[in-house]
């Protein structure tokens, strides 16, 4: 598994729960052992499906460090609106977005809220480091407007009309 952000490829400071869950530091748990986690002094990062309610999370923010949305197809756009609908509702810790998307999705991804994007190895291995970071600057107008308030084509013509 390679894990992106911004930058380029970083060191993934998150282990997946084993059996047991240690007695300190951090651990990813899968959606099902959410509320085991939260019962432990540990930093949180769970796992979810994309067919979750991203809004079933809310009670939680203030413990969770990290959300990691499943990706199970570059061709689901479920996940883009996960990501945006928690960062909506005000999740102000890590969002990692997890599959096989391609680097095309990108600065989509940036947009709707994701830092950090974990790919298989098929596909990271189709598609280089170099097209990644290259994203940002192919794709500089869409017709939805992005999270860091940018607006979108649409705002555009009305301001210049």
């Amino acid at each position: 598994m390679q894990l992106l952000d911004a930058t380029g490829e970083i060191d993934d400071l998150w282990p997946e729960a084993g059996e047991t869950l240690p007695d300190a530091g951090r651990i990813l748990v899968p959606l099902e052992r959410l509320e085991q986690a939260l019962a432990s002094p540990l930093e949180i990062g769970v796992h979810i499906p994309n067919d979750t309610d991203p809004k079933s999370l809310i009670p939680h923010f203030g413990r969770l460090a990290m959300i990691s949305v499943d990706f199970p197809s570059f061709a689901d756009g479920r996940g883009f609106s996960i990501g945006r609908c928690l960062r909506g509702e005000g999740f102000v810790g890590r969002l990692r977005a997890t599959g096989p998307v391609i680097s095309d999705q990108f600065t989509y991804l940036m947009q709707c809220g994701f830092d950090e994007i974990a790919l298989p190895d098929a596909v990271a291995s189709r598609q280089p480091l170099e097209d990644w970071l290259s994203q940002p600057e192919l794709v500089t107008l869409g017709y939805q407007r992005g999270r860091q308030g940018r607006g979108s084509i649409l705002d555009q013509r009305r301001n210049h009309a």
